[in-house]
């Protein structure tokens, strides 16, 4: 596909939503998906051209710190977050979230 993927963690629903909103607004990416990994954490999966996933990473990462955790004891929101360039077929065939499915294509 020669695509970038960009992931960013996080925990809580929310967060993950207004992470995924600022990600596709701060450039031309398409959000494909996320998956619960456990508990409350969540990945959220973007893809685009290897400049506009760089943007919309380090764009999601601003957003997901800025959110304010209110109880003393939560955690901090952001968990992590990775750029890959241009994944391999294999890894691509196997992650099912990683793909564009017909219902994205108008946001391609």
């Amino acid at each position: 596909m020669g695509m970038a993927v960009g992931l960013v963690e996080v925990l809580g629903h929310p967060p993950a939503l207004s992470v995924a909103d600022t990600m596709v607004k701060a450039a031309k990416v398409t959000f494909v998906g996320y998956e619960k990994v456990s508990g409350a954490r969540l990945t959220i999966i973007i893809r685009g051209s290897v400049g506009d996933v760089k943007r919309a990473v380090e764009a999601g990462v601003e957003a997901a710190k800025k959110i304010e955790v209110l109880s003393s004891k939560d955690k901090a929101l952001f968990l992590s977050a990775t750029i890959i360039p241009r994944p391999h077929e294999n890894v691509e065939a196997i992650t099912k979230t990683m793909r564009f499915s017909s219902a994205l294509e108008q946001f391609r």
